[in-house]
C-alpha cells in the first residue's frame, strides 16, 4: 500500500526513480494519481504521481508555495532550521511572486538566452581545453559540470567568479546539510556575502543583472535590500546547482546508453530533443512542495486545506498513460510536456538558459572528446541521495 512508502528515498540507479516508489507507479489503489506517503517526522502528506493531475494542481491557486506556512511540508530534518525564512520566487505566492518574476523575465527570455550562447560555448571550450591539457583523465563534476553553469551565472549576475568556491560550498551545505545548523549557517553566510556584494556594487556599479536590479529596483524603492538578497540568492544557487547536476548525470546516462549516444553523435541536430528527453528521464528535482489553502477535489480524492502536497517528478515523468515505454531513453518521443521544470506560474524561470547550457555543454563534450568513457565501474561511482537534487557526487572519466 502507498501508505507504507516514505518520501523521499534514495535511488538505486541514479537515472531511475527509487525502486521503493514502485507501489506509487502500479495499478489502483496504490498507483492512483494521488497517494499518501510518510515524511521523516511521521507526517502523512499527498504525493502526486499522475501527469494530468500534476499539471492541473501546479496551475491551481489553491496550492501555496509559502514555506513560512506552519502546515507546509518539510521533507527532511535539516530544513527545519530555515522553515520560517522567506524564499524569493519559489517560496512566495501571487501577487508577490508575479511582481518578483516580472522583474527578472527580460533577462531569461529565448532572445536574451540566444545572445549568451557564444559566451557559453566559449566557456565550455575553455574548460575542455583545460581538461585535454591535463588529461587523459578527469573528474568531470569539478572540471566541467560545475564550472560551466557557475561561470555562466556569475557572468550573468555580475558575481565575481573568483568567489565561486565559497558560494558553491555554501550552496552544497544549504541543499545537503547534513544538519539543520549547517543549513542555517550556510544561508547566513550567503546572506552576508550578498549583502557585502550589493553594498560594493552600489558604490561601484558593474554591468550584470544584479547591477541592473540595484539601479532599476533597489534605488527606486521597488525592492529593499533583504528582498534583493533573496532574489540574488535563488538565482545564484539554482543557476548553477541544477544545471551542474544535469550535465554530470546526463553524461553518465549517455555513456551507459551507447546506442542512444551513437544516434546523437551521428546527428547533432538531435541535441535539443535529447535534452528534453534527458530532463524527463532524469527528473533531478524530484519533490516539488506545496500546501493546500482550500479543499481540492482531484484524482478521486479530496485534498484538504492544510494538507501537504509533494510532486514526485521522477514518477510523473514516467506516467505510462503519457509516455510510452517511459523507462526507456528515446530521442524519438515528444518529451517537451514533461514537468521537470515544473508547470504553471512557478515554472522554472531559467529554463531557457538551462536548456542552452545543457545543449552546448553535452554537445561539445562528446564532439571534442569522441573517446570519452567512464574511468570506474558504473556501480562504484557515487551519486547524490534522494533528499536533494539528483546528480553525481563525482564522475571519473577518461578519453
Amino acid at each position: 500500500m502507498s501508505e507504507t512508502v516514505t518520501f523521499p528515498q534514495d535511488r538505486t540507479c541514479p537515472y531511475h526513480p527509487p525502486t521503493a516508489y514502485a507501489p506509487l507507479r502500479e495499478g489502483p489503489p496504490a498507483g492512483r494519481p494521488l497517494s499518501r506517503v510518510t515524511l521523516f517526522d511521521g507526517r502523512s502528506v499527498w504525493v502526486v504521481t499522475g501527469h494530468a493531475e500534476a499539471r492541473a494542481l501546479l496551475s491551481d491557486g489553491r496550492l501555496s508555495t509559502d514555506r513560512t506556512n506552519a502546515a507546509f511540508p518539510i521533507p527532511t530534518r535539516r530544513f527545519k532550521g530555515i522553515q520560517n525564512r522567506r524564499t524569493a520566487l519559489l517560496g512566495v505566492d501571487d501577487p508577490e511572486h508575479n511582481r518578483q518574476r516580472r522583474m527578472l523575465i527580460p533577462s531569461f527570455t529565448l532572445k536574451r538566452t540566444a545572445t549568451l550562447r557564444p559566451r557559453i560555448r566559449q566557456t565550455v571550450d575553455h574548460l575542455i581545453d583545460a581538461m585535454e591539457a591535463a588529461g587523459p583523465r578527469a573528474e568531470l563534476v569539478s572540471a566541467f559540470a560545475l564550472p560551466v553553469p557557475s561561470m555562466v551565472i556569475c557572468s550573468l549576475l555580475g558575481v565575481p567568479y573568483e568567489d565561486h568556491e565559497f558560494f558553491e560550498g555554501q550552496s552544497r551545505r544549504l541543499l545537503r546539510g547534513p544538519e539543520p545548523t549547517d543549513v542555517e549557517e550556510a544561508r547566513s553566510r550567503l546572506d552576508a556575502y550578498l549583502t557585502e556584494l550589493i553594498g560594493r556594487k552600489r558604490r561601484e556599479p558593474g554591468d550584470g543583472l544584479l547591477d541592473e536590479l540595484i539601479a532599476e529596483r533597489l534605488e527606486t524603492g521597488e525592492v529593499d535590500v533583504p528582498e534583493l538578497i533573496d532574489l540574488a540568492l535563488i538565482l545564484l544557487v539554482a543557476g548553477h546547482e541544477t544545471t551542474a547536476n544535469m550535465i554530470s548525470l546526463g553524461t553518465y546516462t549517455l555513456l551507459l546508453h551507447p546506442e542512444q549516444l551513437a544516434e546523437l553523435r551521428a546527428d547533432p541536430e538531435l541535441m535539443p530533443t535529447a535534452v528534453e528527453e534527458l530532463m524527463r528521464f532524469l527528473s533531478i528535482a524530484d519533490g516539488m512542495l506545496r500546501v493546500a489553502t482550500q479543499d481540492i477535489e482531484i484524482g478521486g480524492v479530496t485534498v484538504r486545506a492544510d494538507d501537504g502536497v509533494i510532486f514526485s517528478t521522477s514518477v510523473i515523468n514516467r506516467d505510462r498513460s503519457v509516455f510510452e515505454d517511459p523507462d526507456a531513453l528515446d530521442w524519438k518521443r515528444p518529451a517537451r510536456h514533461h514537468v521537470a521544470f515544473g508547470f504553471g506560474v512557478h515554472q522554472c524561470l531559467g529554463q531557457n538558459l538551462a536548456r542552452a547550457e545543457m545543449e552546448i555543454a553535452l554537445g561539445a563534450l562528446f564532439e571534442r572528446l569522441p573517446g570519452l568513457r567512464l574511468a570506474a565501474e558504473p556501480d562504484r561511482i557515487p551519486f547524490k541521495p534522494g533528499d536533494t537534487i539528483q546528480g553525481m557526487v563525482e564522475l571519473p572519466v577518461a578519453w
